[in-house]
């Protein structure tokens, strides 16, 4: 029963990506992080449908990644809790700054 259970999410993130992925869109408004300009490399996000968000590099805005609304959400929460972090953070096993 959890088998078919699991079978049933992988689908339904299949279908909700392939959705997410033929979105038209051509016309969105891109967000970079206040205080960049034009001509520095930035990360750009795009709020879809859904909740949904896209996201690119000004260096290659013909490659776009999409995330649903709970991907976006996890990525945020993950990114504010220090995951991503270059160096360890105290909270995470490295060593604390004085």
């Amino acid at each position: 029963m959890a088998e078919e259970a699991d079978k049933d999410v992988k689908a339904r993130k299949e279908r909700e990506k392939n959705e997410l992925y033929a979105l038209d869109i051509s016309g969105v408004e891109w967000h970079s992080a206040p205080g960049t300009e034009e001509h520095e490399e930035r990360v750009e996000i795009a709020y879809l449908p859904e909740g949904a968000v896209a996201m690119r590099s000004s260096l290659d805005p013909d490659t776009v990644l999409r995330y649903t609304e709970a991907e976006w959400r996890a990525f945020v929460l993950g990114a504010r809790d220090g995951e991503f972090d270059l160096e360890p953070a105290p909270h995470n096993g490295g060593p604390a700054t004085l």
